[in-house]
């Protein structure tokens, strides 16, 4: 992978794909998979859903960092695996064969076979509504995957799969904070 600007990091979660949020609770790695993100602004923050519900959450709120993976259409199966089983009772990095990368700035490991990774710190937890705030350190995408098509969540156990991509960048260039 090829390390990305952080102000570029929003590109890789701005469309809503599924993710999948590995933490390290300084014993194991775990991986939940999030279906709800939101890109706050253009210099990576972040936040995404998640709690006390999930068994990675304490992870998380004890270690205050993870890594946001963006995973592709052919792993399917695999983020729908790992939202259906709890880290309290699997080794998930085992049974889904997820080869876990050292990070450098976080304990949390990256995902290898996903299309992208985001080392993130929280920087908020807002309880009562269950919104974690992460700020993004480092952001990392493999232009070298064959598929890089994402997963998009409609909430009632179907997926939309992203489709062709259409070029604008000359006409929004001047437009965009930062530019393109």
């Amino acid at each position: 992978m090829k390390r990305i600007k952080l102000s570029r990091a929003f590109t890789l979660i701005e469309p809503g794909p599924v993710t999948l949020v590995a933490t390290h609770d300084g014993r194991k790695n775990n991986v939940m998979t999030i279906t709800w993100t939101m890109v706050l602004d253009f210099s990576g923050r972040i936040a995404i859903t998640t709690g006390p519900w999930n068994h990675s959450f304490q992870a998380l709120r004890d270690t205050r960092e993870c890594v946001i993976a963006i995973p592709t259409v052919d792993m399917i199966d695999t983020v729908i695996g790992i939202g259906t089983c709890s880290g309290a009772d699997t080794e998930k990095f085992d049974k889904f064969d997820l080869a876990p990368a050292k990070a450098k700035h976080v304990s949390a490991p990256l995902l290898g076979k996903c299309l992208a990774n985001i080392e993130c710190r929280v920087d908020e937890i807002i309880a009562p509504h269950g919104i974690v705030i992460l700020e993004s350190l480092a952001a990392y995408r493999d232009d070298t995957r064959q598929e890089q098509r994402t997963l998009h969540a409609v909430g009632d156990g179907t997926f939309i799969v992203d489709g062709r991509r259409i070029d604008r960048k000359a006409m929004m260039a001047s437009k965009l904070p930062g530019g393109l």
